[in-house]
This record gives structure tokens, sequence and C-alpha cells, in this order.
């Protein structure tokens, strides 16, 4: 790595360094309540002032009353997109760094994010130390990198069906018919947790 880049790098970690030190406001966005507490913890914990919203609607409430900083915002929830949440963010605060958390099925979908306005995008599940970093990572490092612990195969098959089934509006025998699987087998899958 030559000079420049070494500087060009240290001044996009600065430029995320300043914005941190002039305004710590963070808004998590996920309707998975206990993920919500937790990750509310760790950013309080790593020196946010942390803002939580479970639903796109009250998100985009929060952004109308006072733009934050950081945004770390899941990419399907149950009244919309946050999509339309990354797009409030940078109307309202173009500076603003936010990232989209998705799961397998909307890798697609959180490109177009990029596009939009995040900064970046990780894959479900990250934990409290990927996140902060991809909130804080230089503006060169490129986007959506391999993750150190990539998801198992049974996880994103996992994914796939909940995908599909959340797309047949949770009816389990039109799953069963598009994934062409037996009804029975779809059920044992659906009542498991998620595979790590």
């Amino acid at each position: 790595m030559d000079d420049s880049s070494e500087n060009q790098e240290a001044s996009a970690l600065n430029e995320a360094l300043l914005l941190f030190e002039k305004d710590k406001t963070l808004l998590i966005l996920d309707d998975d309540k206990p993920f919500l507490n937790r990750l509310a913890k760790a950013m309080t914990a790593r020196g946010f002032i942390v803002s939580t919203a479970e639903s796109v609607a009250e998100a985009l409430a929060r952004l109308r009353e006072f733009p934050p900083a950081f945004a770390i915002i899941d990419m399907r929830l149950n009244d919309g997109n946050g999509i339309d949440v990354i797009t409030e963010l940078k109307t309202r605060r173009p500076e603003a760094r936010g990232i989209i958390l998705t799961g397998y099925g909307n890798i697609s979908s959180a490109v177009i994010a990029i596009k939009l306005g995040a900064f970046d995008y990780l894959a479900k599940p990250a934990d409290a130390d990927e996140i902060f970093l991809a909130l804080m990572k230089s503006s060169d490092s490129p986007v959506g990198t391999a993750p150190e612990n990539p998801m198992s195969a049974e996880r994103v098959r996992w994914e796939h069906i909940q995908r599909i089934y959340e797309l047949c509006e949770r009816n389990v025998s039109e799953t069963a018919r598009r994934l062409n699987m037996h009804r029975r087998t779809l059920q044992r899958i659906l009542a498991k947790r998620a595979p790590r």
C-alpha cells in the first residue's frame, strides 16, 4: 500500500470519527425485539446515543423529528421495507451513515439500498462488533465484503424457505407446493429454530 492510498483510507476513517465526535445519535430499526434490545445495549456501550424503532412508520417519524448521524436498518419489516427509511435518512441528512441488515434472500435488495444511499450492508446474523466496524469503516473499503463466518448451507436453505413462506403470506400448503416439498416436511422445518 503506498502513502497516497494510506492517506485516503485514514481520511475516510477520520470522516467517520469526526461525524461520531460531532454527533453520536444512532437509530436502530428492527422488528425482532430481543435482537433490537441487545444491539441497542451494545451500541450504547460503544458510545452511541441510541433510539430504536420496530416499524418503518415509527422510524420515519423519528427521522422527521430528528435525523440521526448513524442508522442500522433491517431490510424486511412487517409494515414495509428498510429502503424507504434509508432514502428518507439520506434526504434529510446526506452525510449520515446508514447500514442495512439483510437476510440471504434480500442481497439484491441490499445492493439497491446501497445505490439509494446506504453506506454498507451486512447479512444476518451480524454481531455488534461487525455492525460497529461497518458504521466506522472507510468509504473506500469494498461494500459487502465476504464475512469471516459466513452462513452455513443449512442456514442459507432455512433463510430461503422463510423467504418463500413470507412471500406466500405464511400459507404452508402454497409454500410447500412452490418449494416442491412435502407439507409435513415443511412444517417440521418451520417449527425448528434457525440453524447457525
